[in-house]
């Protein structure tokens, strides 16, 4: 309990601990402050108990041994060194008779030294450092955002004094520019967050210390646990290295443009050699040999989903109730459970808000300040199944009829159908009709790419619905029928498929043109799939319940 100074008793007016009340007696048995009010009320609430109640000004502080729990009415003035428990003088005489005993006071002034330590420590050094760091980052956001955006306005003025049929490169650029600009703000504002989210814990824990040091309240004191070993390991700097776009015009001849490890030239001004030379040129980004960067365990079985937020964490789920948030060390930084039996799928809005389909319910939910609410209901008849949340806001969602009949993806804006994409232009179902799940993602240049499991196919359609794409398998020349299951998009455009039967990963072009596979980091099973901020795949594997994070682009 805190206590007061002379000199502070005389400069405020020190309250009853059981109400708000002026301080008027004092318990000395039990180091309570009382008023006269109250004095009856913790008389009565500790009625076993002896209590010397005596005037406020003739109090005898004295330390509050917790109670004895073998012993009633015992209280624990030692503690058995041999055991590491507080004992009272029944206990020394009793079970813990012939071990050695510590004073508890001594113990008490030795964890209070170390308290007093810790509290110094992290008030004059810590706090000031990641205040520091944390004004540092907000610089460094700051100048990538104004760089950003001269990029965006120089990209813009060359834009207009080129023809019209290099659009396509300078949408791809686009495309490359905001996703190298949400990537490394995504992997700063990471960092910022988990700079500034500390400073009020330890400001907390600094108050939370000096009350326990004003007390004379045993457990309060042995019960303390350090964290200055938590703060000590301060958030590691992100290296910020920003590009420059640079261009180069030889009038009637050539057209050239870089940005970062992005080159594209023109010789002549037709479609067909600007494709091969995008097409090439993000070929040539591509690793030889992908490697695996980690196995992460997550403890669930089967695992089906994988959802990236930022850097080292992702969003998982299986076949349960619980959807855990793990990072790339394997530890559950938070879980929660969902009201039906698992979430056909779950993904992440660009506000690292999670999002997540319950089939049953036919409703897709958001959890936001750790409650679930609902921000879409599907039509009777009709049940959610894979999700993706757009670059722009909205959420795909492809849905399911309750027989299995049909598949359909429908583009929300809130809570308003904004597209719906089943039909081809002769009127014939885009998606075949079946049990398995249509996954669904879109593209950097607006595509959305859907891996059909009941066609073992990959379909691409373009913003407004029609098919441009769709791929089988075959280029691959895998041992097992072609068995996409999740599918994701990278900075790159490129397309990455999960082929479960075949243990790998199917590479495409954003133009659903084969590139490669991805078959040497043991991806046994391999169904839930995304890229984090730094590039890297996020591999679930159904079987043995593990996340493997793979590294395959330059």
């Amino acid at each position: 309990m805190p206590m007061a100074t002379p000199t502070s008793w005389a400069q405020e007016v020190i309250t009853c601990d059981l109400c708000v009340n002026p301080t008027q007696q004092f318990c000395n048995s039990c180091q309570v402050s009382l008023c006269v009010e109250c004095v009856s009320k913790h008389v009565e609430n500790f009625k076993f108990q002896t209590h010397d109640i005596v005037p406020f000004t003739k109090r005898k502080i004295k330390l509050v041994f917790s109670d004895c729990k073998i012993h009633i009415n015992e209280r624990c003035e030692a503690h058995c060194q041999k055991c590491n428990v507080p004992v009272c003088l029944k206990c020394i005489l009793g079970p813990h008779n012939g071990h050695k005993y510590g004073d508890m006071s001594d113990i008490l002034n030795k964890k209070k030294r170390c308290i007093r330590r810790d509290t110094q420590e992290i008030e004059s050094s810590i706090i000031p450092r990641y205040k520091k760091k944390n004004e540092e980052a907000g610089k460094k956001i700051s100048i990538a955002v104004t760089k950003f955006d001269e990029l965006d306005k120089e990209k813009e003025k060359h834009r207009k004094s080129w023809h019209q049929e290099v659009d396509t490169i300078f949408n791809n650029l686009g495309s490359l520019m905001n996703s190298m600009k949400e990537n490394l703000l995504a992997a700063l504002n990471s960092q910022q967050s988990k700079i500034k989210n500390q400073i009020p814990d330890m400001t907390q824990t600094v108050q939370q210390n000096k009350e326990i040091l004003k007390s004379n309240n045993v457990s309060a004191v042995t019960n303390y646990k350090s964290k200055l070993k938590e703060y000590r390991n301060m958030p590691t700097d992100i290296d910020v290295k920003l590009p420059s776009l640079k261009t180069n015009t030889v009038q009637g001849r050539e057209l050239s443009l870089e940005l970062g490890e992005y080159k594209a030239s023109l010789t002549q001004t037709t479609q067909s050699s600007l494709t091969e030379e995008v097409s090439y040129l993000s070929l040539e980004k591509l690793l030889k040999q992908a490697k695996s960067i980690t196995t992460i365990p997550t403890g669930l079985d089967p695992l089906y989903n994988v959802a990236c937020v930022g850097v080292d964490e992702a969003w998982v789920s299986g076949k349960d109730k619980t959807i855990r948030c793990v990072d790339i060390h394997g530890s559950v930084i938070w879980d929660f459970a969902t009201s039906q039996d698992w979430p056909n799928d779950i993904t992440v809005t660009k506000q690292e808000e999670l999002v997540y389909s319950d089939y049953n319910n036919r409703t897709v939910n958001i959890i936001r300040h750790r409650r679930t609410e609902t921000l879409i209901t599907t039509p009777r008849g009709w049940h959610p199944d894979k999700l993706c949340c757009t670059k722009s806001g909205n959420i795909l969602i492809s849905m399911v009829t309750t027989d299995f009949s049909q598949h359909k993806i429908v583009r929300y804006q809130e809570h308003t159908v904004k597209q719906e994409i089943d039909r081809d232009e002769d009127g014939e179902p885009i998606y075949k009709g079946g049990k398995y799940a249509l996954c669904v993602v879109e593209n950097n240049n607006g595509d959305i790419c859907a891996s059909d499991a009941n066609a073992d196919t990959v379909v691409v359609v373009n913003k407004s619905g029609r098919v441009r794409s769709r791929y089988d398998g075959t280029p691959a020349r895998r041992k097992k029928s072609f068995n996409p299951r999740h599918i994701a998009t990278d900075s790159m455009s490129q397309i990455i498929v999960a082929d479960k039967k075949n243990a790998c990963l199917h590479i495409l072009d954003q133009n659903g043109q084969f590139l490669r596979c991805v078959d040497n980091c043991g991806l046994n099973t391999p169904v839930g799939l995304s890229v984090d901020s730094e590039g890297r795949l996020w591999v679930g594997l159904a079987l043995s319940g593990e996340v493997k994070v793979i590294q395959y682009i330059k």
